[in-house]
This record gives structure tokens, C-alpha cells and sequence, in this order.
């Protein structure tokens, strides 16, 4: 998915909760990000055209709470809590997702399944469209 600065954007979002899991006084995610205004897109596996600055899920601990809560290795972040995560630093990103006082991070993310899945379902009967099988996740079409 890419797109134009300053111009709205139309994706395919899910939500995801996910529980932070505490461990002596931290509080564990479970993955960890790439990507970012400040860093090279052309570094960044998960960008298709190589100019996509957003921040993606890079690593899933297995087992951890956002494995549990269905989040994806190339899961594109779109927010986190309510934040627009879609022109910010690495270290903005970083700093949103660990803030201490928060135990649950909810997420809106984007993933190249959930475009395929909409554009192959068009004009389909709603009965063909992909089950929800975690009751934390949803699908929604928004524009940013």
C-alpha cells in the first residue's frame, strides 16, 4: 500500500488488542518494529515500492502477547491507541507502544491479506467473505 504525503489514505484495517505481558517491572510486547520518517524505506522488506516510510512489524517473539493477539511479521501499524502512526520517527513509534502506564495497546494495522481479501470479495455474497476467528480482532475500511 503506498501513498501520496498530505492526501488522504483508504486502507484496510484490522484492530488488534493486545495485552502487554508483565515481567518484573516490564511490561513485553512481544514484537518489535522497523521503519519510520527517519529511516531508509529502501531498507524495509515489507515496502513494495521501496518509498514507504511507515512503521511495519518486524519480529514476533513466538508465544509472546501479540503473537497470541494475531499480529503478523509485515503487519503495517496505522495507529497505536488511537495515535496516527502513519508520519512518525522510530523512536515516536517506540515510545507509543511502550508507555508504562498503558498494560493494553490497541492497535489499528494493515496487511497485504486484508487488500487481497476485499478486492477478491467484490461483488461476492457476504457468506464468502473470510471468518473472524479472534473476538479481540475486527476488519474496517477507514481513511486516515
Amino acid at each position: 500500500m503506498s501513498f501520496v504525503p498530505g492526501q488522504p489514505v483508504t486502507a484496510v484495517v484490522q484492530r488488534v488488542e493486545i495485552q502487554k505481558l508483565c515481567q518484573g517491572e516490564n511490561l513485553i510486547l512481544g514484537f518489535s518494529i522497523g521503519g519510520g520518517i527517519d529511516q531508509d524505506p529502501g531498507q524495509n522488506p515489507f515496502s513494495e515500492d521501496k518509498s514507504d516510510k511507515g512503521i511495519y512489524v518486524t519480529r514476533i517473539t513466538p508465544g509472546g502477547p501479540a503473537e497470541s493477539a494475531g499480529l503478523k511479521m509485515g503487519d503495517k501499524i496505522m495507529q497505536v491507541n488511537g495515535w496516527d502512526m502513519t508520519m512518525v520517527t522510530h523512536d515516536q513509534a517506540r515510545k507509543k507502544l511502550t508507555k508504562k502506564r498503558e498494560d493494553v495497546v490497541r492497535l489499528l494495522i494493515t496487511r497485504k491479506s486484508l487488500e487481497e481479501a476485499v478486492k477478491h470479495s467484490k461483488g461476492s455474497h457476504p457468506s464468502h467473505l473470510p471468518a473472524q476467528t479472534n473476538a479481540r480482532t475486527t476488519k474496517d475500511r477507514v481513511v486516515l
